[in-house]
């Protein structure tokens, strides 16, 4: 196991320098290969385009003017200096396209600086095994996987470089757009139009209390004279009570159907986001970067173990080494479960499946037997990835639903009760505990049954409408259309988040007011390039340049020359919204007694000195009046130090401590007079409530009871502490 030393080391008399792209991968790989390697990393990229300029000859086939990043001159000269005294040097950066650039990076940068062999190596684990048989089979570094690098590379600099300038000149100073992310800032804003334009409807429910002997259960209303039952109102409802309040009722149909539970394949990139921000609360960058510590190595006792497979891919295929060792783990541990025949999974039709799915490198590593050696969410993720490898060659679960229907006059009501009756995988993944492995019970009944109707239950509802994006349903959406790949989709919404284009609201994604308006006018001038097939198409095109069958600066031709007519004719023709978006306010300034203006800033609106440059004088804009009693201050956003997370509180803090985590709305309680908070929960949606918590109402977007303007505001009588 992973105890094991590599037998290349009891070889290799000469002296060989590996080079990875993490201290963390570099000392998991120099323990394995031990005297005879030293092993280096790069740090990622050490030659790339500048950021001061374009540096594409687009007149000369789009070539490339590269030079050594910033501030890592003093690394590139160490690892030449490393290479001249090796007698081989062994490029094993990252197995994607990206590792593959800086692997070809790295020769360019060595060749006349050593005379050592300049090889690649690849692996998609970081076992002694794994590494030993890549040491055994160097290859050269795949140009075509280069050629498609160096097409993305330049492709999102032509596009950011010309359209960046746009904005700075249409908008204002300091914007950047992307191809990619501007596809999806797109998708969210189309969404966040959605979601404002809905109008919830009202609708009823009614469920009914059936009795039998001792027994009771709940049963819900499915037809009403033969048909779905249509209750707009509670008056609707009320009628059908009313009707079959006295009616006798029976048992008149039970059906019991049993189903077949499948377990699902191995993680891929955008499935193990998903599964992280479903199940563990984790955003795609928090993600990635546990599993990049998890496939790196950690410190298991006095060994150092990489515990899981290269975490960027799209493919669910298994080494078959990975299912012996599962299948022999599943035969001592769970031998009724195992399947006569390994599980095969299908591979989708767009994976590259250069890498394996994501999974444990040893099954014998349980997250029982490391969670000591690891931190609570490294844990936590190396659970769902485990489980759901271990589960996914394991026989399927079996469940059994029963349906009473029960006759009461012109209605009838149904219920079901669910049993899993053969756990199957589900023993692995513990997901059903004691509690879960049934919903809901029913008596022994029997068709003809009479049975009593107790008591009714009418419950109002509104028809929900669409749901923001959160990280997992954006990565979900960007995998079904095409967007990017699986080393794109964290940095995707880093990106949006970074510029402020969107922001987080309850693990939603909101675009803010400057992302609306770079969206509005990308779509209003560029929709082809801010397109998703079109973004889809160009996918497809990097992997035909990788597969050797479109040449790369043929590609890029073909996009860049009527993109930069477009670009002219908008510099050219598009009316500038800069200085229009100032807006004077009633506010003065505390320094010079000038009037304030709002401003649209690089993190949103905020109040500024007229008066500037001669005062600098700027401060956040409020959002509501303190409800303190007593308290005249005024309610803010705020950050949180560290993780910068927002929340809103009083300007006259310290002295008032009041805070909330809900952002304040410019809209009041017509009950009590206090400001409305915007809330979101699975039952609701996204509404607004009162901030005051002795009142209870709530605002859910129907119009019945509409919420007042600060003009129309009375004045608050507030017994009680507001949320702090």
């Amino acid at each position: 196991m992973a105890e094991t030393k590599v037998s290349a080391r009891k070889k290799a008399k000469k002296s060989t320098l590996v080079i990875v792209e993490s201290p963390a991968k570099a000392k998991t790989i120099e323990k394995y290969l031990g005297s005879g390697y030293t092993v280096k990393a790069s740090m990622g990229h050490l030659i790339d385009l500048p950021k001061s300029r374009m540096a594409i000859d687009v007149e000369n086939g789009f070539n490339p003017e590269y030079i050594t990043v910033r501030g890592r001159a003093k690394l590139l000269r160490e690892l030449q200096k490393d290479a001249k005294k090796a007698d081989e040097v062994l490029l094993a950066s990252d197995n994607d396209r990206e590792g593959e650039s800086i692997a070809w990076h790295l020769r360019q940068a060595f060749e006349g600086k050593t005379s050592a062999p300049i090889r690649r190596i690849v692996f998609n684990e970081i076992t002694p095994q794994a590494i030993a048989e890549a040491v055994k089979s160097p290859a050269d570094i795949d140009e075509s996987k280069v050629n498609a690098q160096k097409a993305r590379r330049i492709l999102d600099r032509l596009v950011g470089y010309n359209l960046s300038p746009l904005l700075w000149k249409k908008v204002k100073n300091g914007l950047s757009a992307g191809r990619v992310q501007s596809v999806a800032l797109r998708l969210i804003c189309q969404r966040e139009k959605e979601v404002e334009e809905f109008i919830p409807e009202e609708y009823w429910s009614l469920d009914a209390d059936f009795i039998k002997g001792k027994s009771k259960f709940t049963a819900q209303l499915v037809q009403y004279k033969d048909k779905k039952p249509e209750l707009p109102n509670e008056r609707a409802v009320q009628v059908i009570i009313d009707e079959i309040g006295n009616s006798a009722c029976k048992v008149v149909d039970i059906k019991a159907t049993e189903k077949t539970v499948r377990p699902k394949p191995p993680f891929t990139t955008s499935k193990l986001q998903q599964a992280a921000a479903n199940r563990l609360g984790f955003t795609s960058r928090k993600t990635m970067q546990i599993a990049q510590q998890l496939y790196e190595g950690v410190n298991i006792g006095s060994t150092r173990v990489g515990l899981i497979t290269y975490m960027r891919t799209d493919s669910v295929r298994i080494s078959q080494t990975a299912i012996e060792d599962v299948r022999k783990w599943l035969g001592e541990n769970f031998p009724n479960d195992l399947p006569e025949r390994e599980v095969e999974y299908t591979v989708g039709k767009k994976a590259q499946d250069a890498h394996e799915g994501i999974r444990p490198t040893y099954t014998a590593y349980t997250p029982d037997s490391v969670k000591e050696y690891l931190t609570r969410d490294q844990l936590r993720l190396y659970t769902i990835i485990w489980e759901r490898f271990v589960s996914s060659q394991m026989n399927n679960a079996r469940t059994r639903t029963t349906s009473v229907d029960i006759q009461a006059g012109n209605a009838l009501f149904r219920v079901s009760a669910s049993k899993v009756v053969d756990k199957g995988f589900y023993k692995v993944i513990k997901l059903l505990s004691s509690k879960e492995d049934s919903t809901g019970s029913l008596p022994s009944l029997k068709v003809g049954e009479e049975l009593t109707a107790k008591k009714f239950y009418p419950e109002q509802h509104f028809t929900q409408g669409p749901a923001r994006y959160t990280d997992a349903s954006i990565v979900k959406t960007l995998e079904e259309k095409g967007i990017g790949r699986p080393s794109t989709y964290a940095p995707i919404i880093s990106v949006l988040l970074d510029r402020y284009y969107v922001t987080r609201s309850n693990k939603q994604l909101v675009p803010t007011q400057l992302g609306r308006m770079i969206n509005d006018i990308l779509v209003e001038s560029f929709p082809e390039v801010v397109n998703e097939n079109f973004t889809a198409r160009v996918e497809t095109e990097l992997d035909e340049i990788e597969d050797d069958k479109v040449l790369w600066s043929k590609m890029l031709g073909d996009f860049f020359f009527p993109f930069k007519d477009k670009v002219e004719n908008v510099m050219a023709t598009h009316e500038s919204f800069k200085g229009t978006m100032d807006e004077p306010t009633d506010k003065v300034c505390e320094k010079c007694g000038r009037p304030m203006v709002k401003k649209l800033g690089r993190f949103g609106f905020f109040l500024a000195c007229s008066g500037f440059p001669e005062c600098y004088s700027t401060r956040s804009i409020p959002l509501a009046r303190c409800p303190r009693p007593g308290c005249d201050g005024e309610i803010v956003a705020r950050k949180t130090k560290g993780r910068g997370k927002e929340f809103y509180g009083c300007t006259n803090y310290p002295t008032c401590d009041f805070i909330t985590h809900f952002k304040p709305i410019d809209v009041y309680c017509p009950k009590c007079g206090q400001f409305m908070v915007e809330k979101f929960d699975k039952k609701n949606g996204t509404y607004k409530a009162c901030i005051n918590p002795d009142c209870d109402y709530l605002h859910l977007g129907d119009d019945s009871t509409p919420a007042i303007s600060p003009e129309d505001m009375v004045s608050p009588e507030t017994s009680g502490e507001m949320e702090s």
